[in-house]
């Protein structure tokens, strides 16, 4: 009885693993064959070791298969499912490693994987490396930043519209500054170019002058991009900055002089009004004196300090005082 228990349960384990057997080559026979006629070395086992990891086989084989099929095969089976496992984009990645290698781009596995994964777009950066793209400067976007302005030495005023063609530096993508940082850089150099220039006239006779001193000032240092060709697509004649500027100053200057000159009449006023006053009370003193002489001579005359002398031979009649008393021809 027990021999036949055996028997049948080692029947249903056998029948067990046919099944299991069967969906596992149902499920993954189709990615193994299409791996297997493509060149592409990966095994059943593996496939079902991918789905345990959580990855889905499907993608691992097609980006293994294109890169295989493109003749990049020194990107193998476990980067590609380290790269998924990181929650990069893994056909974006692929797809850029294939432009780059048909272009002759320099650009391996594990500088694409870094962009992928530093959040930029490595299939867009390698297709503008590839084909150039055209920066509008200043950024058309921008509200109220239609043109760059600028003033020449003779303080005629230049507006400025430029057009910068630039492609990806796959080397500087990672911690390089980005597209509004060449617009501010190629706007500051443009400022610079023109007003250097002695003259307006001279910008506009050889607009290729400021593109070549631009150009010579390295401003795709340290930036995601490099610099193709600056070209000056419009150039307007604004206004006259300097004439405006002076005549400002010229009115400035008179109104700080009239300030100046009312400051000083209002100085001559209050010291003409002090000395009115310190006028005014000598005066007070002068009157108040003048009232205490008579009540100091009837004192002295009271006192006996007071005396006539008649000489014969005098013609006027003299009084001297001195000290406290009065006395007759200075006796």
């Amino acid at each position: 009885m027990i021999p036949d228990l055996l028997k049948w349960l080692g029947m249903a384990v056998l029948a067990l693993l046919a099944l299991g057997s069967l969906f596992l080559v149902g499920k993954y026979f189709r990615l193994w064959l299409w791996a297997t006629v493509t060149g592409t070395k990966i095994s059943m086992a593996a496939l079902v070791m991918m789905s345990l990891r959580k990855v889905n086989p499907r993608n691992i084989v097609e980006a293994k298969v294109m890169t295989v099929q493109a003749g990049l095969d020194s990107i193998t089976t476990q980067a590609l499912e380290a790269h998924v496992l990181a929650g990069g984009n893994l056909l974006q990645v692929v797809l850029a490693l294939i432009v780059a290698h048909r272009a002759k781009i320099s650009l391996d596995w594990d500088t694409a994987a870094a962009i992928d994964l530093a959040g930029r777009n490595v299939l867009d950066a390698v297709q503008v490396s590839v084909n150039p793209k055209v920066i509008d400067c200043p950024d058309p976007d921008v509200a109220g930043a239609a043109m760059v302005s600028a003033v020449a030495k003779d303080g005629i005023q230049l507006k400025v519209r430029v057009r910068v063609t630039v492609r990806t530096n796959l080397l500087q993508l990672i911690g390089g500054a980005t597209e509004q940082t060449v617009i501010a850089r190629i706007g500051e150099g443009v400022v610079s170019a023109i007003g250097s220039c002695e003259t307006y006239a001279e910008a506009l006779a050889e607009p290729v002058r400021i593109s070549h001193q631009v150009m010579e000032r390295g401003l795709d240092s340290q930036t995601a991009f490099s610099i193709v060709s600056i070209d000056i697509a419009d150039i307007d004649v604004a206004e006259n900055v300097g004439a405006r500027l002076q005549t400002d100053q010229a009115e400035a200057d008179i109104r700080i002089a009239r300030a100046k000159a009312e400051e000083r009449l209002a100085a001559a006023i209050a010291f003409e009004q002090e000395m009115k006053a310190l006028t005014r009370e000598n005066q007070a003193r002068v009157v108040l004196a003048e009232a205490q002489v008579p009540a100091a001579i009837a004192h002295a005359y009271r006192a006996g300090q007071l005396g006539m002398d008649e000489s014969p031979d005098a013609e006027r009649k003299s009084v001297a005082f001195t000290g406290s008393r009065w006395t007759d021809n200075g006796h």
